[in-house]
């Protein structure tokens, strides 16, 4: 008995068809815009996400910004840390500190904060970038608040605490430039 062949294979043109791959994709639910305006190709990339809309469009000089803030921290709370007497000194121009603990316990939270920046500087993620920056503008806020009352309260002004109100005003503006600069939206191109 002869072996019957079988027939041809009927290709199938429903991919070729415009308007059945336009019905597919509808079905599918994908090639169309969602909420955030974003057209998706597959359904894979509407359900995972796109990489790319987690992609942090920098602001120029962002990256340099939080490696001089996490310098600064980390030196100044080493300073803190190691030579309360000479901190106190160089800022308030008073020889004497009456107890070397707060200038220490107050090195030991700018470390913490140091920490969080170093971090901060190697990620990509937008939240994380955006609460550094805050966290970084709240603490020259402040500094710059406690500083003016002091300088208030002991009516002597040095010249190390005006500038040092000066840095942190400066410091202010930066970081919160930076903080919404991060948390704008991307133009539509």
């Amino acid at each position: 008995m002869a072996a019957k062949q079988p027939p041809p294979l009927m290709k199938k043109h429903s991919q070729t068809d415009l308007v059945s791959r336009l019905k597919t994709r509808k079905i599918l639910g994908v090639g169309g815009e969602d909420d955030d305006g974003e057209v998706h190709r597959s359904k894979i990339s509407q359900v995972l996400g796109n990489e790319i809309k987690f992609a942090v469009r920098e602001p120029l000089g962002l990256r340099v910004w939080q490696l001089v803030s996490a310098v600064m921290f980390s030196g100044v709370a080493i300073m803190a840390l190691a030579f309360p007497d000479q901190l106190f000194n160089a800022i308030f121009e008073e020889e004497s500190v009456s107890s070397k603990t707060p200038i220490r316990l107050y090195g030991g939270a700018l470390l913490s904060i140091a920490l969080i920046l170093w971090n901060a500087l190697y990620t990509a993620e937008k939240a994380i970038i955006r609460w550094s920056l805050l966290a970084e503008a709240c603490y020259f806020a402040v500094q710059f608040l406690v500083t003016t009352v002091s300088l208030a309260e002991s009516s002597r002004i040095a010249t190390g605490a005006v500038l040092l109100l000066v840095s942190r005003a400066l410091f202010i503006i930066i970081s919160i430039y930076y903080y919404y600069q991060v948390g704008r939206r991307p133009k539509k191109v």
